[in-house]
């Protein structure tokens, strides 16, 4: 399906959240998306790191609470959380933290490849990536700071498996 141009490597953005509003971001690829080479991001592996206000402050301090906390990385603007069926999500996560009990994690199957190959990961030809997230709670003054770590490489697509993806995209915005 596609030929790898480039060896792995990694892109990262960070988003804090410092009410129980949501907050986006962006990551822009359109240096990595080339629609003349059929050229496509291929997203091998998605990892999310949970840290407080700033890199020595807990976590505990942030929430102040029993409190949690999503994340969600996708190939289209949403613009809210959107549930594991939809075409745009590449990977979400969540943190949980309950008062008396500790913190627990969960997250989706990755790679959220939706019937693509399953060695291969999940493969973009959109020129931005939405990273997204919301907190139940944060305590006032603190803020949860969520770092999304991308690794990823170039890939050369055919040109049916290129429109292939690209129409998909386009029926996924609809």
């Amino acid at each position: 399906m596609a030929t790898k141009k480039t060896a792995p490597f990694m892109l990262t953005e960070r988003i804090t959240l410092s009410s129980a509003a949501r907050v986006q971001d962006t990551i822009d690829i359109a240096s990595y998306v080339d629609v003349g080479d059929r050229q496509g991001l291929l997203i091998h592996n998605v990892d999310y790191i949970f840290q407080g206000t700033d890199a020595t402050t807990d976590l505990i301090t942030a929430l102040g609470g029993t409190a949690q906390v999503d994340v969600q990385l996708l190939d289209l603007n949403r613009g809210d959380l959107v549930f594991a069926n939809d075409r745009a999500l590449i990977s979400s996560g969540q943190l949980q933290y309950v008062a008396s009990g500790g913190f627990s994690n969960s997250s989706d199957m990755f790679p959220d490849n939706f019937g693509k190959d399953p060695t291969e990961g999940r493969i973009t030809v959109n020129d931005t990536l939405y990273v997204q997230g919301i907190s139940s709670a944060v305590t006032a003054s603190e803020a949860v700071n969520v770092t999304v770590v991308i690794t990823a490489s170039i890939v050369t697509l055919s040109q049916k498996d290129f429109m292939a993806i690209a129409i998909q995209s386009t029926a996924a915005d609809n």
